[in-house]
């Protein structure tokens, strides 16, 4: 019978190996900054918080927040173009590559864009899925221009 040296980090190879895994719980402030009764801020928690972050994200304009010019998707800027057949198409585009490069925990799955040319606004949906934990969340706004 052949037997094997094993060295010592390598251990009992006949044990089973002990799977962990970590839940990775993500918290921000709310943004509504309501005080709770102690004098604190509420918080966000895990979906939430990805929710509000990618609301940030889409809201926020290239050049708003200091020491990141890139940040944000410039979905504003869009609000003053003329309405044509690609409008559809720069939006979702922006929205998608703003989420890819600026919020790593949320993966987009669709987006529902309705341009309402006659009344200055669009109305924005987006399907993204929460990637530690696989969860769809649906985030709705509607941007409105007031110039």
């Amino acid at each position: 019978m052949v037997t094997r040296a094993l060295s010592i980090e390598d251990g009992d190879l006949n044990t089973p190996s002990i799977i962990t895994s970590r839940k990775v719980n993500y918290s921000d402030i709310d943004l509504s900054f309501t005080a709770r009764p102690s004098g604190d801020v509420y918080k966000v928690t895990d979906a939430a918080s990805v929710k509000q972050a990618v609301k940030n994200v889409l809201l926020t304009n290239p050049g708003e927040k200091p020491f990141q010019p890139n940040f944000g998707a410039g979905l504003n800027n869009l609000l003053f173009e003329l309405v044509d057949d690609d409008s559809e198409e720069e939006l979702d585009d922006a929205i998608r590559i703003a989420i890819e490069n600026f919020e790593p925990r949320a993966r987009v799955i669709n987006t529902l864009i309705d341009l309402q040319a006659d009344r200055n606004s669009i109305a924005i949906q987006v399907q993204f899925q929460i990637l530690t934990t696989n969860e769809v969340v649906v985030l709705e706004t509607t941007l409105v221009r007031v110039r």
